[in-house]
């Protein structure tokens, strides 16, 4: 075997929650010397999955900067902070980074709130969350490496997180 032949070690993954998050007004601060940042802080939500569901608390949000790819597509870095309530009383700190892509045949319904649903199947919003608790009930979130991809719904925006498992 190869040092490189990867065998039966494929990731595999299991639904973690479909988190909602709601934003809102979104803060465009422009091209600076150093980058084109955006701020949208975060109103509220709900998050609800097998083993974990509650309320995502007002107060965090999203620091997300962006640049044109070569073909004219916006793509991103996010940079997101949260606190999320579970049902019995948990406080969980969630942080996640990650990319969008946003092709220029849809950026600009893509950023109009107006616009009630933009087909998610073209672009791209992923991201990589972690979780950090002192609650034992929720302990293993401490250790749980995740991925999601998302979508932009009206008010806000909606990912579906997977734990690898």
């Amino acid at each position: 075997m190869s040092e490189f032949d990867f065998g039966d070690r494929r990731l595999k993954s299991e639904p973690l929650c479909c988190a909602a998050f709601e934003v809102g007004d979104i803060l465009g601060l422009g091209p600076s010397p150093w980058n084109n940042r955006r701020v949208g802080y975060i109103t509220g939500g709900r998050f609800e999955g097998p083993r974990l569901k509650g309320d995502i608390l007002p107060g965090g949000g999203n620091w997300p900067e962006s640049a044109v790819a070569p073909d004219g597509a916006a793509i991103g870095t996010f940079d997101a902070r949260s606190v999320w309530r579970t049902d019995d009383g948990a406080i969980i700190y969630v942080t996640y980074t990650g990319r969008s892509r946003i092709p220029p045949d849809v950026g600009e319904a893509f950023r109009d709130p107006a616009q009630p649903h933009v087909d998610p199947s073209r672009y791209k919003l992923h991201i990589a969350p972690l979780f950090e608790t002192s609650d034992p009930r929720y302990a293993w979130l401490n250790s749980t490496l995740a991925v999601g991809c998302g979508e932009r719904v009206t008010g806000g925006v909606r990912h579906f997180i997977y734990a690898i498992t």
